[in-house]
């Protein structure tokens, strides 16, 4: 059963004009208990923006203009902004972005921890700081590193400090933004190592929020890939890496290096990511893709079920697709 599904998900941006800009658009998926899912795509094809209005901390120019976001059985796009507080970090947490650069340079790592825990726990400091012990244990960091200061940890520490703290409330729910950007090959290997680590442990759900196929590979069950705002394809990642449908899920893997064929030449997609203020009218990847028609020019394909568990947004055509319905 799933803890977590997320339907219909739509988020727009206003400008100062007051344009509405479609960031994310009908982004739908659900998590069940222990499962961890990949939301993959480029930059700015609305990956974050969907995980910030999960959890309604949009900037202040973000709009949800419809969806529902339902975490066992309630949806928290309907509760109090005081209800919403207890469900993060308390249910829902999250590893921003760049967080191994967030931590207060002036302040004690473990006294950063036991503010988050005091902050949304009722506990005293005494309490807060034997949980910071076990929590900085928990991620490979020993208890006499918590009085020390983040310019003193490396940048793979700080990024352990970091979900050590969105650990500190025991959520069900993990949301890491590219957790292992700016980080050297070896100390991403830690980092996805000491998240496998502690899903199977606590039995978390992890949402993966990356452009990188590799990291997706290594440690997740089912892979969402988004383009545009929208949901390309849907499907476990065994579907995604073996039988995938979509040409832009499919250029993604061939610009891949393959490590059974080191040989083989890298797929490129020509062009960008449609900018928000100039969508095109049919598909968002049309001008990009190489199998387009020109009924991809006019009119934006359905989100199709092709198989129990496996979705594509994509126009059907003759050998592929066939039997396909919408989801």
């Amino acid at each position: 059963m799933a803890i977590l599904e997320v339907r219909n998900l739509s988020v727009n941006y206003l400008t100062d004009e007051g344009t509405a800009l479609r960031a994310v658009e009908g982004v739908s998926f659900s998590l069940e208990q222990g499962r961890s899912l990949g939301l993959v795509g480029e930059s700015g094809c609305g990956k974050t923006t969907a995980m910030l209005g999960i959890l309604r901390l949009l900037p202040a120019e973000g709009r949800i203009v419809s969806g529902e976001v339902v975490y066992d059985g309630v949806d928290l796009l309907h509760v109090s902004e005081s209800e919403m507080r207890e469900y993060r970090w308390g249910r829902i947490s999250i590893v921003f972005q760049g967080a191994m650069n967030a931590l207060n340079p002036v302040r004690r790592v473990g006294d950063q921890i036991v503010e988050a825990i005091m902050l949304h726990e009722s506990v005293d400091k005494r309490t807060a700081r034997g949980r910071v012990d076990e929590l900085l244990g928990m991620v490979g960091i020993t208890s006499e590193r918590a009085s020390q200061y983040p310019h003193q940890y490396s940048g793979g520490m700080r990024q352990r400090a970091m979900i050590a703290m969105a650990l500190a409330c025991t959520p069900n729910i993990l949301i890491a933004d590219e957790p292992t950007t700016a980080l050297d090959v070896m100390i991403q290997a830690q980092i996805l190592d000491l998240l496998q680590k502690l899903q199977k442990e606590l039995e978390l759900c992890i949402v993966l929020v990356t452009h990188d196929l590799g990291v997706v590979a290594e440690i997740c069950d089912d892979v969402l890939v988004m383009y545009g705002g929208k949901t390309a394809e849907y499907a476990s990642a065994d579907i995604i890496y073996n039988e995938s449908l979509h040409p832009y899920t499919q250029r993604l893997l061939e610009a891949f290096p393959d490590v059974e064929n080191p040989a083989s030449t890298l797929a490129s997609i020509p062009g960008y990511p449609p900018p928000l203020d100039a969508l095109p009218p049919g598909c968002r990847f049309e001008p990009r893709c190489h199998r387009r028609k020109d009924i991809c020019a006019v009119k934006s394909p359905p989100l199709l079920a092709v198989n129990s568990g496996h979705y594509v947004a994509c126009h059907p055509d003759k050998g592929r697709l066939n039997g396909a319905t919408n989801r």
